[in-house]
């Protein structure tokens, strides 16, 4: 009885074969790393929360004392250390604890740093003397002092940031006395106030 001969596949399909499989193992390849990088995102978006979890939690307490001592809603202190620190990131926080980008002319307790200011209309890049503090509780309290003495040329300058009953009126209240050139830091201050629930603290 004669043997019947195996069909061999024509080198097309092998290679149509050998396609397939090394296109599963690239699309295998290609989703465990869209999980790996998800997993990774978590992870970060996580740690990040932490970490702006922990600022809030570490300066809440000081500016609720600056309240009871000067008038100044904690809510408020803390949406300007946020946003003028970028949580605590900047080289000024990092290196100055200067939370609020507070300024000064003395060179003994002040660094000569590059800024951005917004200034007829626009954004420029110009150099300024910024306070050097021994500790952020330093910052915290030369700011609500700030508001409580005013400045040289008007000790009644920040008058209506005290009087503001709620953090929205603060907000605006620092925009119209002069405290920020960005005509936008109001919203920004009362976004964060509403995103992170700081008003609890007030």
């Amino acid at each position: 009885m004669a043997k019947k001969r195996r069909r061999r596949l024509p080198l097309s399909m092998w290679l149509i074969l050998i396609l397939l499989i090394a296109g599963g193992g690239i699309v295998l390849s290609q989703f465990r790393n869209q999980q790996e990088q998800a997993q990774l995102a978590e992870k970060n978006s996580a740690e990040i929360a932490a970490s702006k979890n922990a600022f809030i939690r570490d300066h809440a307490v000081y500016a609720k004392r600056l309240q009871q001592a000067y008038g100044v809603l904690p809510s408020i202190t803390l949406a300007q250390a946020i946003l003028e620190s970028n949580w605590g990131n900047s080289g000024l926080a990092k290196n100055y604890h200067n939370l609020f980008g507070v300024k000064g002319t003395d060179p003994s307790n002040t660094k000569l740093l590059t800024t951005q200011e917004y200034v007829n209309g626009e954004w420029q890049t110009v150099k300024a003397r910024f306070r050097v503090y021994s500790d952020d509780s330093a910052s915290m309290k030369d700011h609500a002092l700030l508001f409580v003495n005013g400045t040289d040329w008007n000790p009644q300058q920040y008058a209506a940031v005290l009087a503001a009953k709620d953090y929205r009126e603060a907000a605006v209240a620092l925009q119209t006395s002069g405290y920020a050139t960005d005509p936008d830091y109001p919203s920004k201050l009362i976004s964060l106030v509403k995103e992170y629930d700081l008003d609890q603290y007030d």
